[in-house]
């Protein structure tokens, strides 16, 4: 990487209807790369069509998918950055935006946090989701990226495995935190089939729920050590499953004080302290001096971000030229409140100079 700074997985809502690679994707990524982001994450890429949230996502669970992909890396590539694929399935939350039937851990009647519909997973049907995964990875190397990364973490599938909240299984997959965990390690034990020993395989993890009674911070920080003892090459630290407002979720707001910024970054800190991984910060990092501080103090190896590069894509080379004002972001959600429309993710503030040109 040509620096520490990574582009945190983002959801365009950009793909062709199939959940090929479009045109205005490698446009995106494009800029990304000139703007000089060290590691690019794509948005989600769901690895099996039951696991898709959006119509408008990209998928690996055919070999018809690597040539557009090829092209998304090499995009990247010959301009100087680096690209991993996060890996995704969305669980119960697939019934959230599609007809479709959610898959989950769990059951869990009179859930407040969840209340459509979604059904039990098999035994079966859950190993053939790690082969699935093993599977897009394998696709992921021959298209030519430098690595891959599980998402465990914002209310999808491993996250609701994790969580006691919505796991309470019985089996194997379910009960103590081993149990809770053996999807995460399982998929990893099948990427490494599949990539070998030395292609990088990241994890975006949840550490925490964002409401009392889930996963706890404490439990969260175990998991991290544990997940980094299996073998995940890097942990990117991020929240589990969803609360009810922006505030008890990642995509957090109203971030005016310094104070209410890198809301995550003391949980990237606790897991710094017990694994021998490299461990990446992210959430509501907005200005050049926080991102030092987390590097320059150990707290993390690596610092990411979302809603700040889509609104700037060339933000990290603004800074390295000497621009050193922090991003213009102003944390407001309207570009993920325009994923609802649905229609390809922009930043609000363009859209406002646009409307007012």
């Amino acid at each position: 990487m040509r620096n520490r700074f990574v582009r945190s997985a983002t959801f365009e809502a950009a793909s062709e209807p199939d959940g090929e690679v479009s045109p205005l994707e490698l446009e995106m990524y494009r800029n990304l790369a000139v703007g000089e982001v060290g590691l690019i994450i794509t948005g989600i890429c769901c690895v099996h069509e039951n696991g898709r949230l959006f119509p408008s996502q990209n998928c690996l669970a055919r070999d018809e998918a690597i040539p557009g992909m090829a092209q998304l890396a090499q995009t990247v590539h010959d301009h100087g950055g680096k690209v991993a694929v996060q890996l995704m399935h969305a669980g119960r939350e697939a019934s959230r935006f599609l007809p479709a039937e959610g898959l989950a851990p769990s059951v869990v009647r009179d859930d407040p946090h969840f209340d459509l519909d979604h059904r039990v997973m098999t035994d079966e049907e859950i190993l053939k989701l790690v082969n699935a995964f093993g599977a897009a990875a394998g696709r992921a190397r021959e298209a030519g990226f430098d690595a891959v990364q599980v998402h465990g973490a914002h209310a999808y599938l491993f996250a609701q495995f994790l969580s006691p909240c919505s796991n309470h299984r019985q089996d194997h997959w379910g009960g103590d935190l081993k149990n809770r965990l053996r999807l995460h390690c399982e998929v990893l034990a099948n990427i490494r089939k599949r990539v070998g020993p030395e292609f990088p395989v990241l994890i975006k993890l949840g550490l925490r729920d964002g409401f009392d009674g889930g996963l706890s911070l404490e439990e969260g920080i175990e998991a991290a050590q544990l997940l980094a003892e299996a073998g995940y090459d890097a942990l990117e630290i991020s929240q589990g499953l969803r609360g009810a407002r922006f505030q008890e979720t990642e995509f957090r707001t109203r971030l005016k004080r310094p104070e209410d910024q890198g809301y995550f970054r003391q949980w990237a800190k606790a897991v710094k302290e017990r694994v021998r991984v490299p461990v990446i910060a992210v959430g509501g990092i907005r200005d050049l001096e926080m991102a030092e501080q987390i590097v320059q103090q150990g707290e993390a190896d690596l610092v990411s971000l979302s809603r700040p590069l889509i609104s700037e894509p060339g933000l990290i080379a603004r800074w390295r030229k000497g621009d050193k004002k922090p991003a213009r972001c102003i944390s407001c959600n309207k570009c993920l409140e325009a994923l609802r429309v649905p229609r390809s993710i922009s930043c609000d503030l363009d859209r406002r100079n646009a409307n007012s040109g």
